[in-house]
């Protein structure tokens, strides 16, 4: 593994106009948020104003607000149900926003910007845990390979463009996110949104059982958006470079295991069925964070006190409107 240091001084974030791709999701929210220390101008665009899949749209936009960084955290994101229906807009809606905001990025100037890919991207069967030299190593998991492939070519196209044209555009992979502004459809919600979902629901009900897709055996790395957002602007203060930077906890647990920490938090005393003719996916997803690490950053919220906290804003937010 190539040694990685941190930029020397930081990239300055202060007093720049900063723009979240993506600002009303899960990701863009808590950028929000973390943005509003740093004491930046701080610019959204509504998808009612500015449709990023549309290239006129994105360009006229970018030109006319002179943002000097990006974070691009606007996607079609989803489970395995959401990937396996729609895989044409997974791969079609993904690819136009990247491409979009990249060479609309490059074409107003941007000192910077920050593309986010998925841990997904790794092949199925990568070694454990997963280094960034191993992206492209092997075959994708079949349930997201359309979304997989939209977010390998956004790497590429941010280390292209450095190539090419000098951009400082770097690329975060993160693994997967959970925290306050989740998907809780269980149509097209992630495990662990959809879990709460679920054991919640049974909690409520007095239910004995809830049923999970698959074995429960997979095993995968969860990390809150709150800390990725934190990390996130770790990485753009302090990186700058061609390769992908992983970004997780460096731990991971099995499914049956989440299922049971949030049994515990919301009170549900039942058992759980697992049903195994539905896919469990990819049998393991940890990231290997040494680079990250070596960058002078370390998640900081453990994954109980976490979903705790992502279970309190499902009951105040989703669960009462229901």
């Amino acid at each position: 593994m190539t040694e990685i240091r941190p930029l020397d001084p930081p990239f300055r974030l202060s007093g720049r106009r900063v723009f979240v791709a993506g600002h009303r999701g899960m990701v863009g929210s808590a950028l929000v948020r973390r943005l509003a220390a740093e004491d930046c101008a701080l610019l959204t665009v509504g998808r009612g104003t500015v449709d990023l899949r549309r290239q006129a749209e994105t360009e006229e936009w970018m030109a006319a607000a002179r943002p000097e960084v990006v974070f691009l955290a606007a996607a079609r994101v989803g489970g395995i149900l959401a990937n396996s229906e729609r895989p044409a807009e997974f791969i079609y809606d993904n690819l136009a926003i990247e491409t979009n905001v990249i060479e609309a990025a490059r074409r107003a100037g941007v000192a910077k910007l920050v593309f986010l890919g998925s841990s997904c991207i790794y092949p199925k069967f990568a070694e454990q845990p997963m280094r960034e030299e191993t992206l492209l190593t092997g075959a994708l998991e079949p349930t997201n390979e359309p979304y997989a492939v939209a977010k390998i070519a956004g790497l590429v196209l941010c280390r292209a463009y450095r190539r090419q044209y000098g951009c400082d555009f770097v690329s975060a992979m993160p693994t997967n996110l959970y925290g306050p502004g989740d998907n809780f459809d269980l149509r097209s919600s992630h495990v662990l949104p959809a879990l709460i979902r679920k054991i919640d629901a049974a909690a409520q009900s007095g239910a004995d059982t809830v049923e999970i897709w698959g074995s429960g055996t997979p095993r995968r790395e969860f990390l809150h958006v709150d800390d990725l957002a934190d990390g996130l602007v770790h990485l753009a203060k302090r990186y700058s470079g061609e390769m992908h930077v992983n970004l997780g906890i460096g731990e991971d647990v099995t499914i049956a295991e989440l299922a049971q920490t949030i049994a515990r938090i919301v009170g549900f005393e039942g058992r759980f069925v697992y049903d195994a003719t539905k896919p469990d996916g990819t049998p393991r997803k940890l990231l290997d964070v040494t680079r990250m690490s070596a960058l002078g950053w370390r998640a900081r919220i453990p994954l109980e006190e976490g979903i705790r906290q992502a279970w309190s804003w499902y009951r105040e937010n989703v669960a009462e409107a229901a």
